[in-house]
């Protein structure tokens, strides 16, 4: 293990003239995909939130495009993760539920993106390895690291991270100090500065925050102070993330790509509840279901080049569209991903050309599953399906199937057709085997896992993870602190 490095809160310094030229005369833009971690729709001061400051994700917002109606590709966080990657429901990939892994089958963006002459790199939490409980380094050894899904650097940690983490550098565990947001991005920004003059780059930045234990320094609880201590601490971390924001912007800024880059920001899934109804900006649901709450998620969007002035879009988009924006955008071939897929470009909405979407957004994850459209949503959820008109009611108060039974009946029928494809992704008729391979792991808690067994004594004196041991001993028991 390496010696611990000092915090980093440094900008960095502007680079050369030279530098900057070569940057912003690129013809393939830079990509950054940033993702929140737990990040409720309503947990930004652009979204009203009565309590949150978000200064830099207001700015973006105000500078990009800022979607109104964005959508996590599932109600918790590794199948909302296996989407981006793969512009696929999460089902199709393996990817069912938090702590399950991705299938190696699967083609990925970042592979697809470094066959095109991009470099990549992933940094923060991962959690698509089959690993759960709280976030451990990543080992060199792991067949499911990010290296082997197109990730060339990458600096990463199996789940949720926090204040002061331990992280593994391409399987080199590394102790760091300082609030796991701003140490992230100051890593990402190293990675772009090394290669962004030479080649396009495609960057993924998966925070920790603000997903539970909440842990926030002393100076970013305290305009919480009068609120209870979770509150303080998972506002505090929000507060942190918001910050690292505004260090990437200008990060971008000083490297000189920052009109040539697509930097998306967005949540992999609902807030929680616990933290009041403010988390989902009122909407129904939250982490952990299929309604608005639980799927409805920030989402902005800012790439000068082609976003010059703010605009706000109420077109709904969600991470499935990912993989297939970018892949239009870099000029990728269609066999640069696996089909059926069930994303679709918005280009064209990021130019400003697209009046609807005109295409159902399709979810299936445990007992739930969904179509969501311009206006209608249909919600299944254990049998039952329900109507919801989110253009009158965006609360989701009021089943209108008998209002509107021809719509509903096209949309059951539109989604047992998919749910039916998504059985034969299941199954692995996808692949060119026809199966999924069978080495493919079931998820498992990674203190369990033998590969771990000599850092265990080390990494127990470790506060994150004391509460895992006991959380351990329940194999396949659910965790709100594993998701």
């Amino acid at each position: 293990m390496t010696s611990p490095v000092k915090p980093i809160f440094i900008l960095f310094a502007v680079f050369s003239l030279a530098f900057s030229a070569f940057s912003e005369g690129s013809e393939k833009p830079h990509i950054v995909l940033v993702m929140a971690d737990d990040l409720g729709w309503g947990q930004t001061s652009y979204g009203g939130h009565p309590q949150l400051k978000t200064p830099n994700l207001d700015a973006m917002a105000a500078n990009g495009l800022r979607f109104n109606r964005f959508y996590a590709g599932a109600c918790t966080c590794s199948p909302t993760r296996a989407s981006v990657l793969t512009g696929r429901s999460n089902d199709r990939t393996g990817v069912q539920e938090h702590g399950y892994a991705l299938r190696l089958q699967e083609k990925t963006l970042a592979q697809a993106l470094r066959t095109a002459g991009y470099a990549t790199g992933h940094f923060g939490k991962w959690h698509l390895n089959g690993f759960r409980g709280a976030g451990a380094p990543i080992l060199a050894s792991d067949p499911l690291n990010p290296g082997a899904f197109g990730f060339e650097e990458w600096l990463s940690v199996t789940n949720f991270f926090d204040r002061n983490p331990i992280m593994s550098r391409r399987g080199e565990f590394e102790e760091f100090e300082g609030d796991s947001s701003e140490i992230v991005v100051a890593e990402a920004l190293r990675f772009l500065e090394a290669k962004a003059g030479n080649a396009p780059t495609f960057t993924v930045i998966w925070y920790g925050t603000p997903h539970a234990p909440f842990v926030a320094a002393p100076e970013d609880r305290a305009p919480f102070s009068d609120l209870p201590d979770d509150h303080q601490n998972q506002y505090g971390e929000i507060a942190a993330m918001d910050r690292s924001i505004g260090a990437l912007r200008q990060g971008l800024r000083d490297l000189g790509i920052a009109d040539n880059t697509l930097f998306w920001f967005c949540s992999d899934n609902g807030g929680l509840a616990q933290f009041g109804p403010e988390t989902m900006g009122g909407l129904r649901g939250n982490k952990g279901n299929f309604y608005e709450g639980g799927l409805r998620v920030p989402g902005i969007i800012e790439w000068p080049a082609r976003v010059p002035e703010g605009r706000i879009t109420q077109i709904p988009s969600g991470t499935v569209d990912i993989f297939p924006t970018v892949a239009e955008i870099a000029g990728l071939d269609d066999e640069a991903g696996l089909l059926p897929r069930d994303g679709m470009s918005i280009l064209s909405l990021i130019e400003g050309k697209m009046e609807e979407r005109g295409r159902n957004l399709p979810f299936r994850q445990k007992n739930y599953g969904a179509l969501i459209g311009d206006r209608y949503k249909l919600l299944v959820q254990s049998g039952k399906s329900e109507v919801f008109d989110l253009i009158e009611d965006p609360v989701e108060s009021r089943d209108i199937t008998a209002e509107v039974p021809e719509i509903a009946a096209a949309l059951k029928a539109e989604y047992d057709a998919w749910n039916a494809s998504v059985e034969d992704s299941v199954a692995g008729k996808d692949y060119p085997e026809g199966t999924v391979r069978s080495d493919h792991p079931e998820p498992r808690y990674w203190m369990e896992d033998p590969s771990y067994a000599p850092y265990l004594p080390e990494f127990l004196k470790r506060p994150e993870y004391k509460p895992a041991p006991e959380r351990s001993k329940k194999k396949g028991a659910k965790s709100a602190g594993d998701n």
